[in-house]
């Protein structure tokens, strides 16, 4: 077991260390202007130097507000309704049509509108990450839901077990495993939706400071936002991934 986590995470650090060995060739061999693409190792050096700083650390906090409070609300409202609409067939005729019908639009179209009703600070932001996170969680509780086996269902209902106790004894374990890799789709969005929507209008974030750094063309500051998000991004996925593991201990695909 130890030395199947030890493969797997050189699996994992071999395409990212590949990435910055690319990333250093261009440099090395003039196929890009340090002006343009600093080395990586002074993009590095100037992340750490920015980690310790009381600004930085208020731009990620920042993002990191709203990526959580827009992520939550997406798993609530996806896991709430997908599940509804699994169990009521009326829920499900009013549900379907809405998310043929939204899940396809690019909901980042709808920030001007988010602006104009919520304002540039927090609200239209979470509101954009929730409505971009919604869908695949949304989708991924639906199908897990409604692939639960009638025989577990009629089994609790032979024992007594009550309607609404069904629903978190049985379907919802039935259902995790899509609910959670739903989780982890829309965790990915929320942290590409929070940034970018930090690019197009905000004071603060991580956005805002790739922004600012490109309008005074700092490209070393500019790349540091982006490695940032990045790092944020892998670190929060692999603390879902550890969830994940530990939720599912027990179901074969664990």
């Amino acid at each position: 077991m130890p030395r199947l986590v030890s493969t797997n995470a050189l699996l994992g650090i071999a395409p990212i260390a590949l990435v910055i060995a690319l990333w250093q060739g261009l440099v090395s061999f003039g196929f890009a202007p340090a002006v343009l693409l600093p080395p990586p190792a002074f993009v590095f050096s100037r992340l750490l130097q920015q980690l310790v700083t009381w600004t930085f650390q208020q731009e990620i906090a920042a993002t990191l507000i709203r990526l959580f409070a827009g992520f939550a609300i997406a798993v609530v409202l996806g896991v709430s309704i997908g599940i509804a609409a699994a169990a009521n067939p009326v829920i499900n005729a009013v549900v379907r049509p809405i998310v043929r019908v939204l899940a396809p639009l690019p909901k980042v179209a709808l920030y001007p509108a988010l602006l104009l009703l919520l304002g540039f600070g927090h609200g239209s932001k979470i509101t954009l990450v929730a409505a971009d996170a919604l869908f695949p969680i949304l989708l991924s509780t639906y199908y897990g839901a409604s692939t639960v086996e009638q025989k577990l269902i009629w089994s609790a209902m032979a024992a007594g077990t009550r309607r609404y106790e069904i629903l978190f004894k049985v379907v919802l374990p039935a259902a995790m495993p899509s609910i959670l890799t739903g989780c982890r789709i829309g965790l990915v969005i929320s942290c590409i939706v929070v940034f970018l929507a930090e690019m197009i209008t905000s004071t603060d974030g991580l956005g805002h400071a790739l922004v600012t750094a490109a309008r005074t063309f700092q490209a070393v500051d500019m790349f540091v936002p982006l490695i940032t998000i990045s790092l944020l991004g892998l670190t929060l996925n692999g603390l879902l991934g550890a969830l994940r593991s530990y939720l599912l201990r027990g179901f074969p695909e664990a």
